[in-house]
């Protein structure tokens, strides 16, 4: 296991969300934005709910998996540098229906999530189980490196014509400085990096840092936001095939997923529809009757 000293944890644990990678049954990494909690141990907890446990599913595939702390949103360090952790990650079957054992996790999200603490109380709380029935993921770093800044990013240098082109995603990434790529290394290991990314008429250029030993094949694009209290959440995500060109690097899209655009009032309510019926299914397919949340529990901690 590779080792995080004092002052690199308290890097790690003043960013508010991280970018967390697994390999999709065709080997695609799939990242998506999430809270991870650093362990004394040096192992991270990083959480995911009943209604969106593709992460667990891949992890229990394929345990190689990769955190990239690199958006400082929230955090009160604009220019804090990046931080990459490649890893191997377990998630078992158990079902947590209350924050023991993720307590820290649990705390830090009331804190730093505050409009949280409301799906605790009726009537919300009667919509919202799905969200505290968890299950818990611990990654084990084995590889760490730091990055610099996002502030200190250089674009990528134009490929093919610079005139409009229309790809999968484009107008969606268009509104974001950003991008975070996922790719996989010569042993199939997923790599993040956060780049500029430009559309060109061969596919999105993209520039991932030397250090970031990526080869061709699947690939993907993730743009998030949110704001300093993990609310206004917008999360899109691009898949298709990183190529080589030249010295430069493609991404090749073929799909976009955009989760529910929980800010519209009829999105929302789509979400959620969407959300207790994923959740439902999960049980179902493992002849689970639904469990019963430890209210009182989780009311304990968010005082």
């Amino acid at each position: 296991m590779t080792t995080i000293d004092a002052e690199l944890a308290a890097t790690i644990a003043a960013y508010r969300t991280c970018e967390f990678t697994t390999l999709g049954r065709d080997g695609t990494p799939l990242t998506w934005p999430t809270a991870a909690w650093f362990h004394d141990d040096g192992t991270f907890l990083v959480t995911t709910s009943l209604a969106f446990a593709q992460k667990a599913l891949n992890v229990r595939r394929d345990g190689r998996v990769a955190l990239l702390f690199s958006d400082p949103t929230g955090s009160g360090r604009p220019d804090a540098p990046q931080v990459f952790v490649a890893g191997t990650a377990v998630c078992p079957e158990d079902i947590r229906t209350g924050p023991e054992g993720a307590e820290d996790y649990w705390r830090m999200l009331f804190e730093r999530q505050p409009h949280s603490r409301g799906y605790l109380r009726p009537p919300a709380r009667w919509f919202m189980d799905w969200y505290y029935l968890r299950l818990l993921i611990t990654v084990t770093p084995t590889q760490v490196s730091v990055r610099p800044p996002l502030a200190e990013l250089a674009p990528p240098e134009p490929a093919g014509s610079a005139e409009p082109v229309a790809l999968p995603g484009a107008d969606l990434l268009a509104g974001f400085p950003s991008a975070v790529l996922g790719a996989r290394d010569a042993s199939g290991a997923p790599q993040l990096a956060r780049t500029r990314v430009t559309a060109t008429a061969g596919g999105f250029a993209v520039g991932p840092p030397p250090e970031c030993a990526v080869v061709p094949g699947p690939a993907s694009l993730l743009v998030h936001r949110h704001d300093d209290h993990l609310n206004a959440v917008r999360n899109v995500l691009v898949r298709g095939e990183l190529r080589a060109d030249g010295d430069d690097w493609l991404l090749v899209p073929d799909r976009v997923v955009e989760p529910g655009n929980v800010e519209k009032p009829r999105e929302a309510i789509r979400t959620l529809r969407n959300v207790r019926r994923a959740t439902r299914r999960y049980l179902e397919r493992r002849s689970l009757s639904r469990p019963r949340v430890e209210w009182d529990r989780f009311r304990e901690l968010a005082r």
